[in-house]
């Protein structure tokens, strides 16, 4: 065996776009991303949270460029791509990754709070994936990313809306995977369990509920950003390009369980 054949997981000249990318898993991805030798354009609604975590990682010596982008909107979408490309002359890496969730009993969920959830965590994942994959195309290279979450298939009180969702991006992910293909595109997602963000850390703040996520566990702990940089480091690189189409439980065993 020629050990030359191996593939690198390291990303050197990649160009990758991670939205939701100022805190949280997005930000934990994109620094690993960039670790790992790529060039990373964060993505948000905000640019005084792109400001600051940009800065506060500088520190750290990594480097991330910004961009500003509603993932809701199909113009900024677009909007955002053209940026990176105008920026870095391609697209390779696309780490979907934006999302939010409310929760509540089903008998309390209002229209608003459902539509909020999936124009945000299905129709973005849908806008950007589509924008990115016109890129990719072109280049007839890419690799897509899509966060899911155990909630795509795993069934837990008051999460109505983000399991809606996050089963569609399941869904997505598997189509795209199949329409893609003779494109030389890898699509994939990501599914974690509990992440320790501050999207998660009111409700991890409950000592029962906590309590009960950890006995969920077969590690016996909620995840932390960090432990998703691996994950994604490997379905960004050459490691990876013959797997599509696949749903990655990072979870500490919680569906195995």
């Amino acid at each position: 065996m020629d050990a030359r054949r191996f593939p690198s997981f390291r990303l050197d000249g990649k160009v990758a776009l991670v939205t939701g990318g100022s805190r949280g898993i997005g930000l934990a991805m994109a620094c690993a991303l960039a670790v790992h030798g790529a060039n990373v354009v964060i993505a948000s609604r905000k640019a005084v949270d792109l400001k600051k975590a940009t800065e506060d990682v500088a520190g750290q010596g990594i480097s991330l460029s910004w961009v500003q982008a509603d993932v809701t909107d199909k113009e900024s979408v677009q909007h955002m791509v053209n940026c990176v490309v105008e920026q870095h002359g391609r697209l390779d890496i696309l780490v979907n990754n934006a999302g939010m969730n409310i929760r509540k009993p089903l008998i309390d969920i209002e229209e608003y709070d459902w539509n909020q959830v999936l124009d945000t965590n299905l129709k973005g994942i849908f806008l950007v994936g589509q924008a990115a994959a016109k890129q990719m195309i072109q280049q007839r290279s890419g690799k897509i990313i899509n966060i899911s979450s155990i909630f795509g298939g795993v069934g837990m009180p008051f999460q109505t809306s983000y399991a809606a969702s996050k089963g569609g991006i399941n869904q997505l992910t598997k189509v795209w995977a199949s329409e893609l293909a003779p494109y030389n595109i890898n699509v994939n997602a990501i599914a974690p369990a509990y992440i320790r963000t501050p999207m998660t850390s009111a409700w991890l703040e409950d000592e029962e509920r906590y309590r009960d996520i950890v006995k969920s566990t077969m590690l016996n702990r909620v995840g932390e950003p960090e432990d998703v940089a691996g994950p994604v480091v490997f379905l960004a690189s050459d490691a990876a390009n013959y797997i599509t189409g696949h749903i990655l439980y990072v979870d500490g065993g919680w569906t195995a369980k």
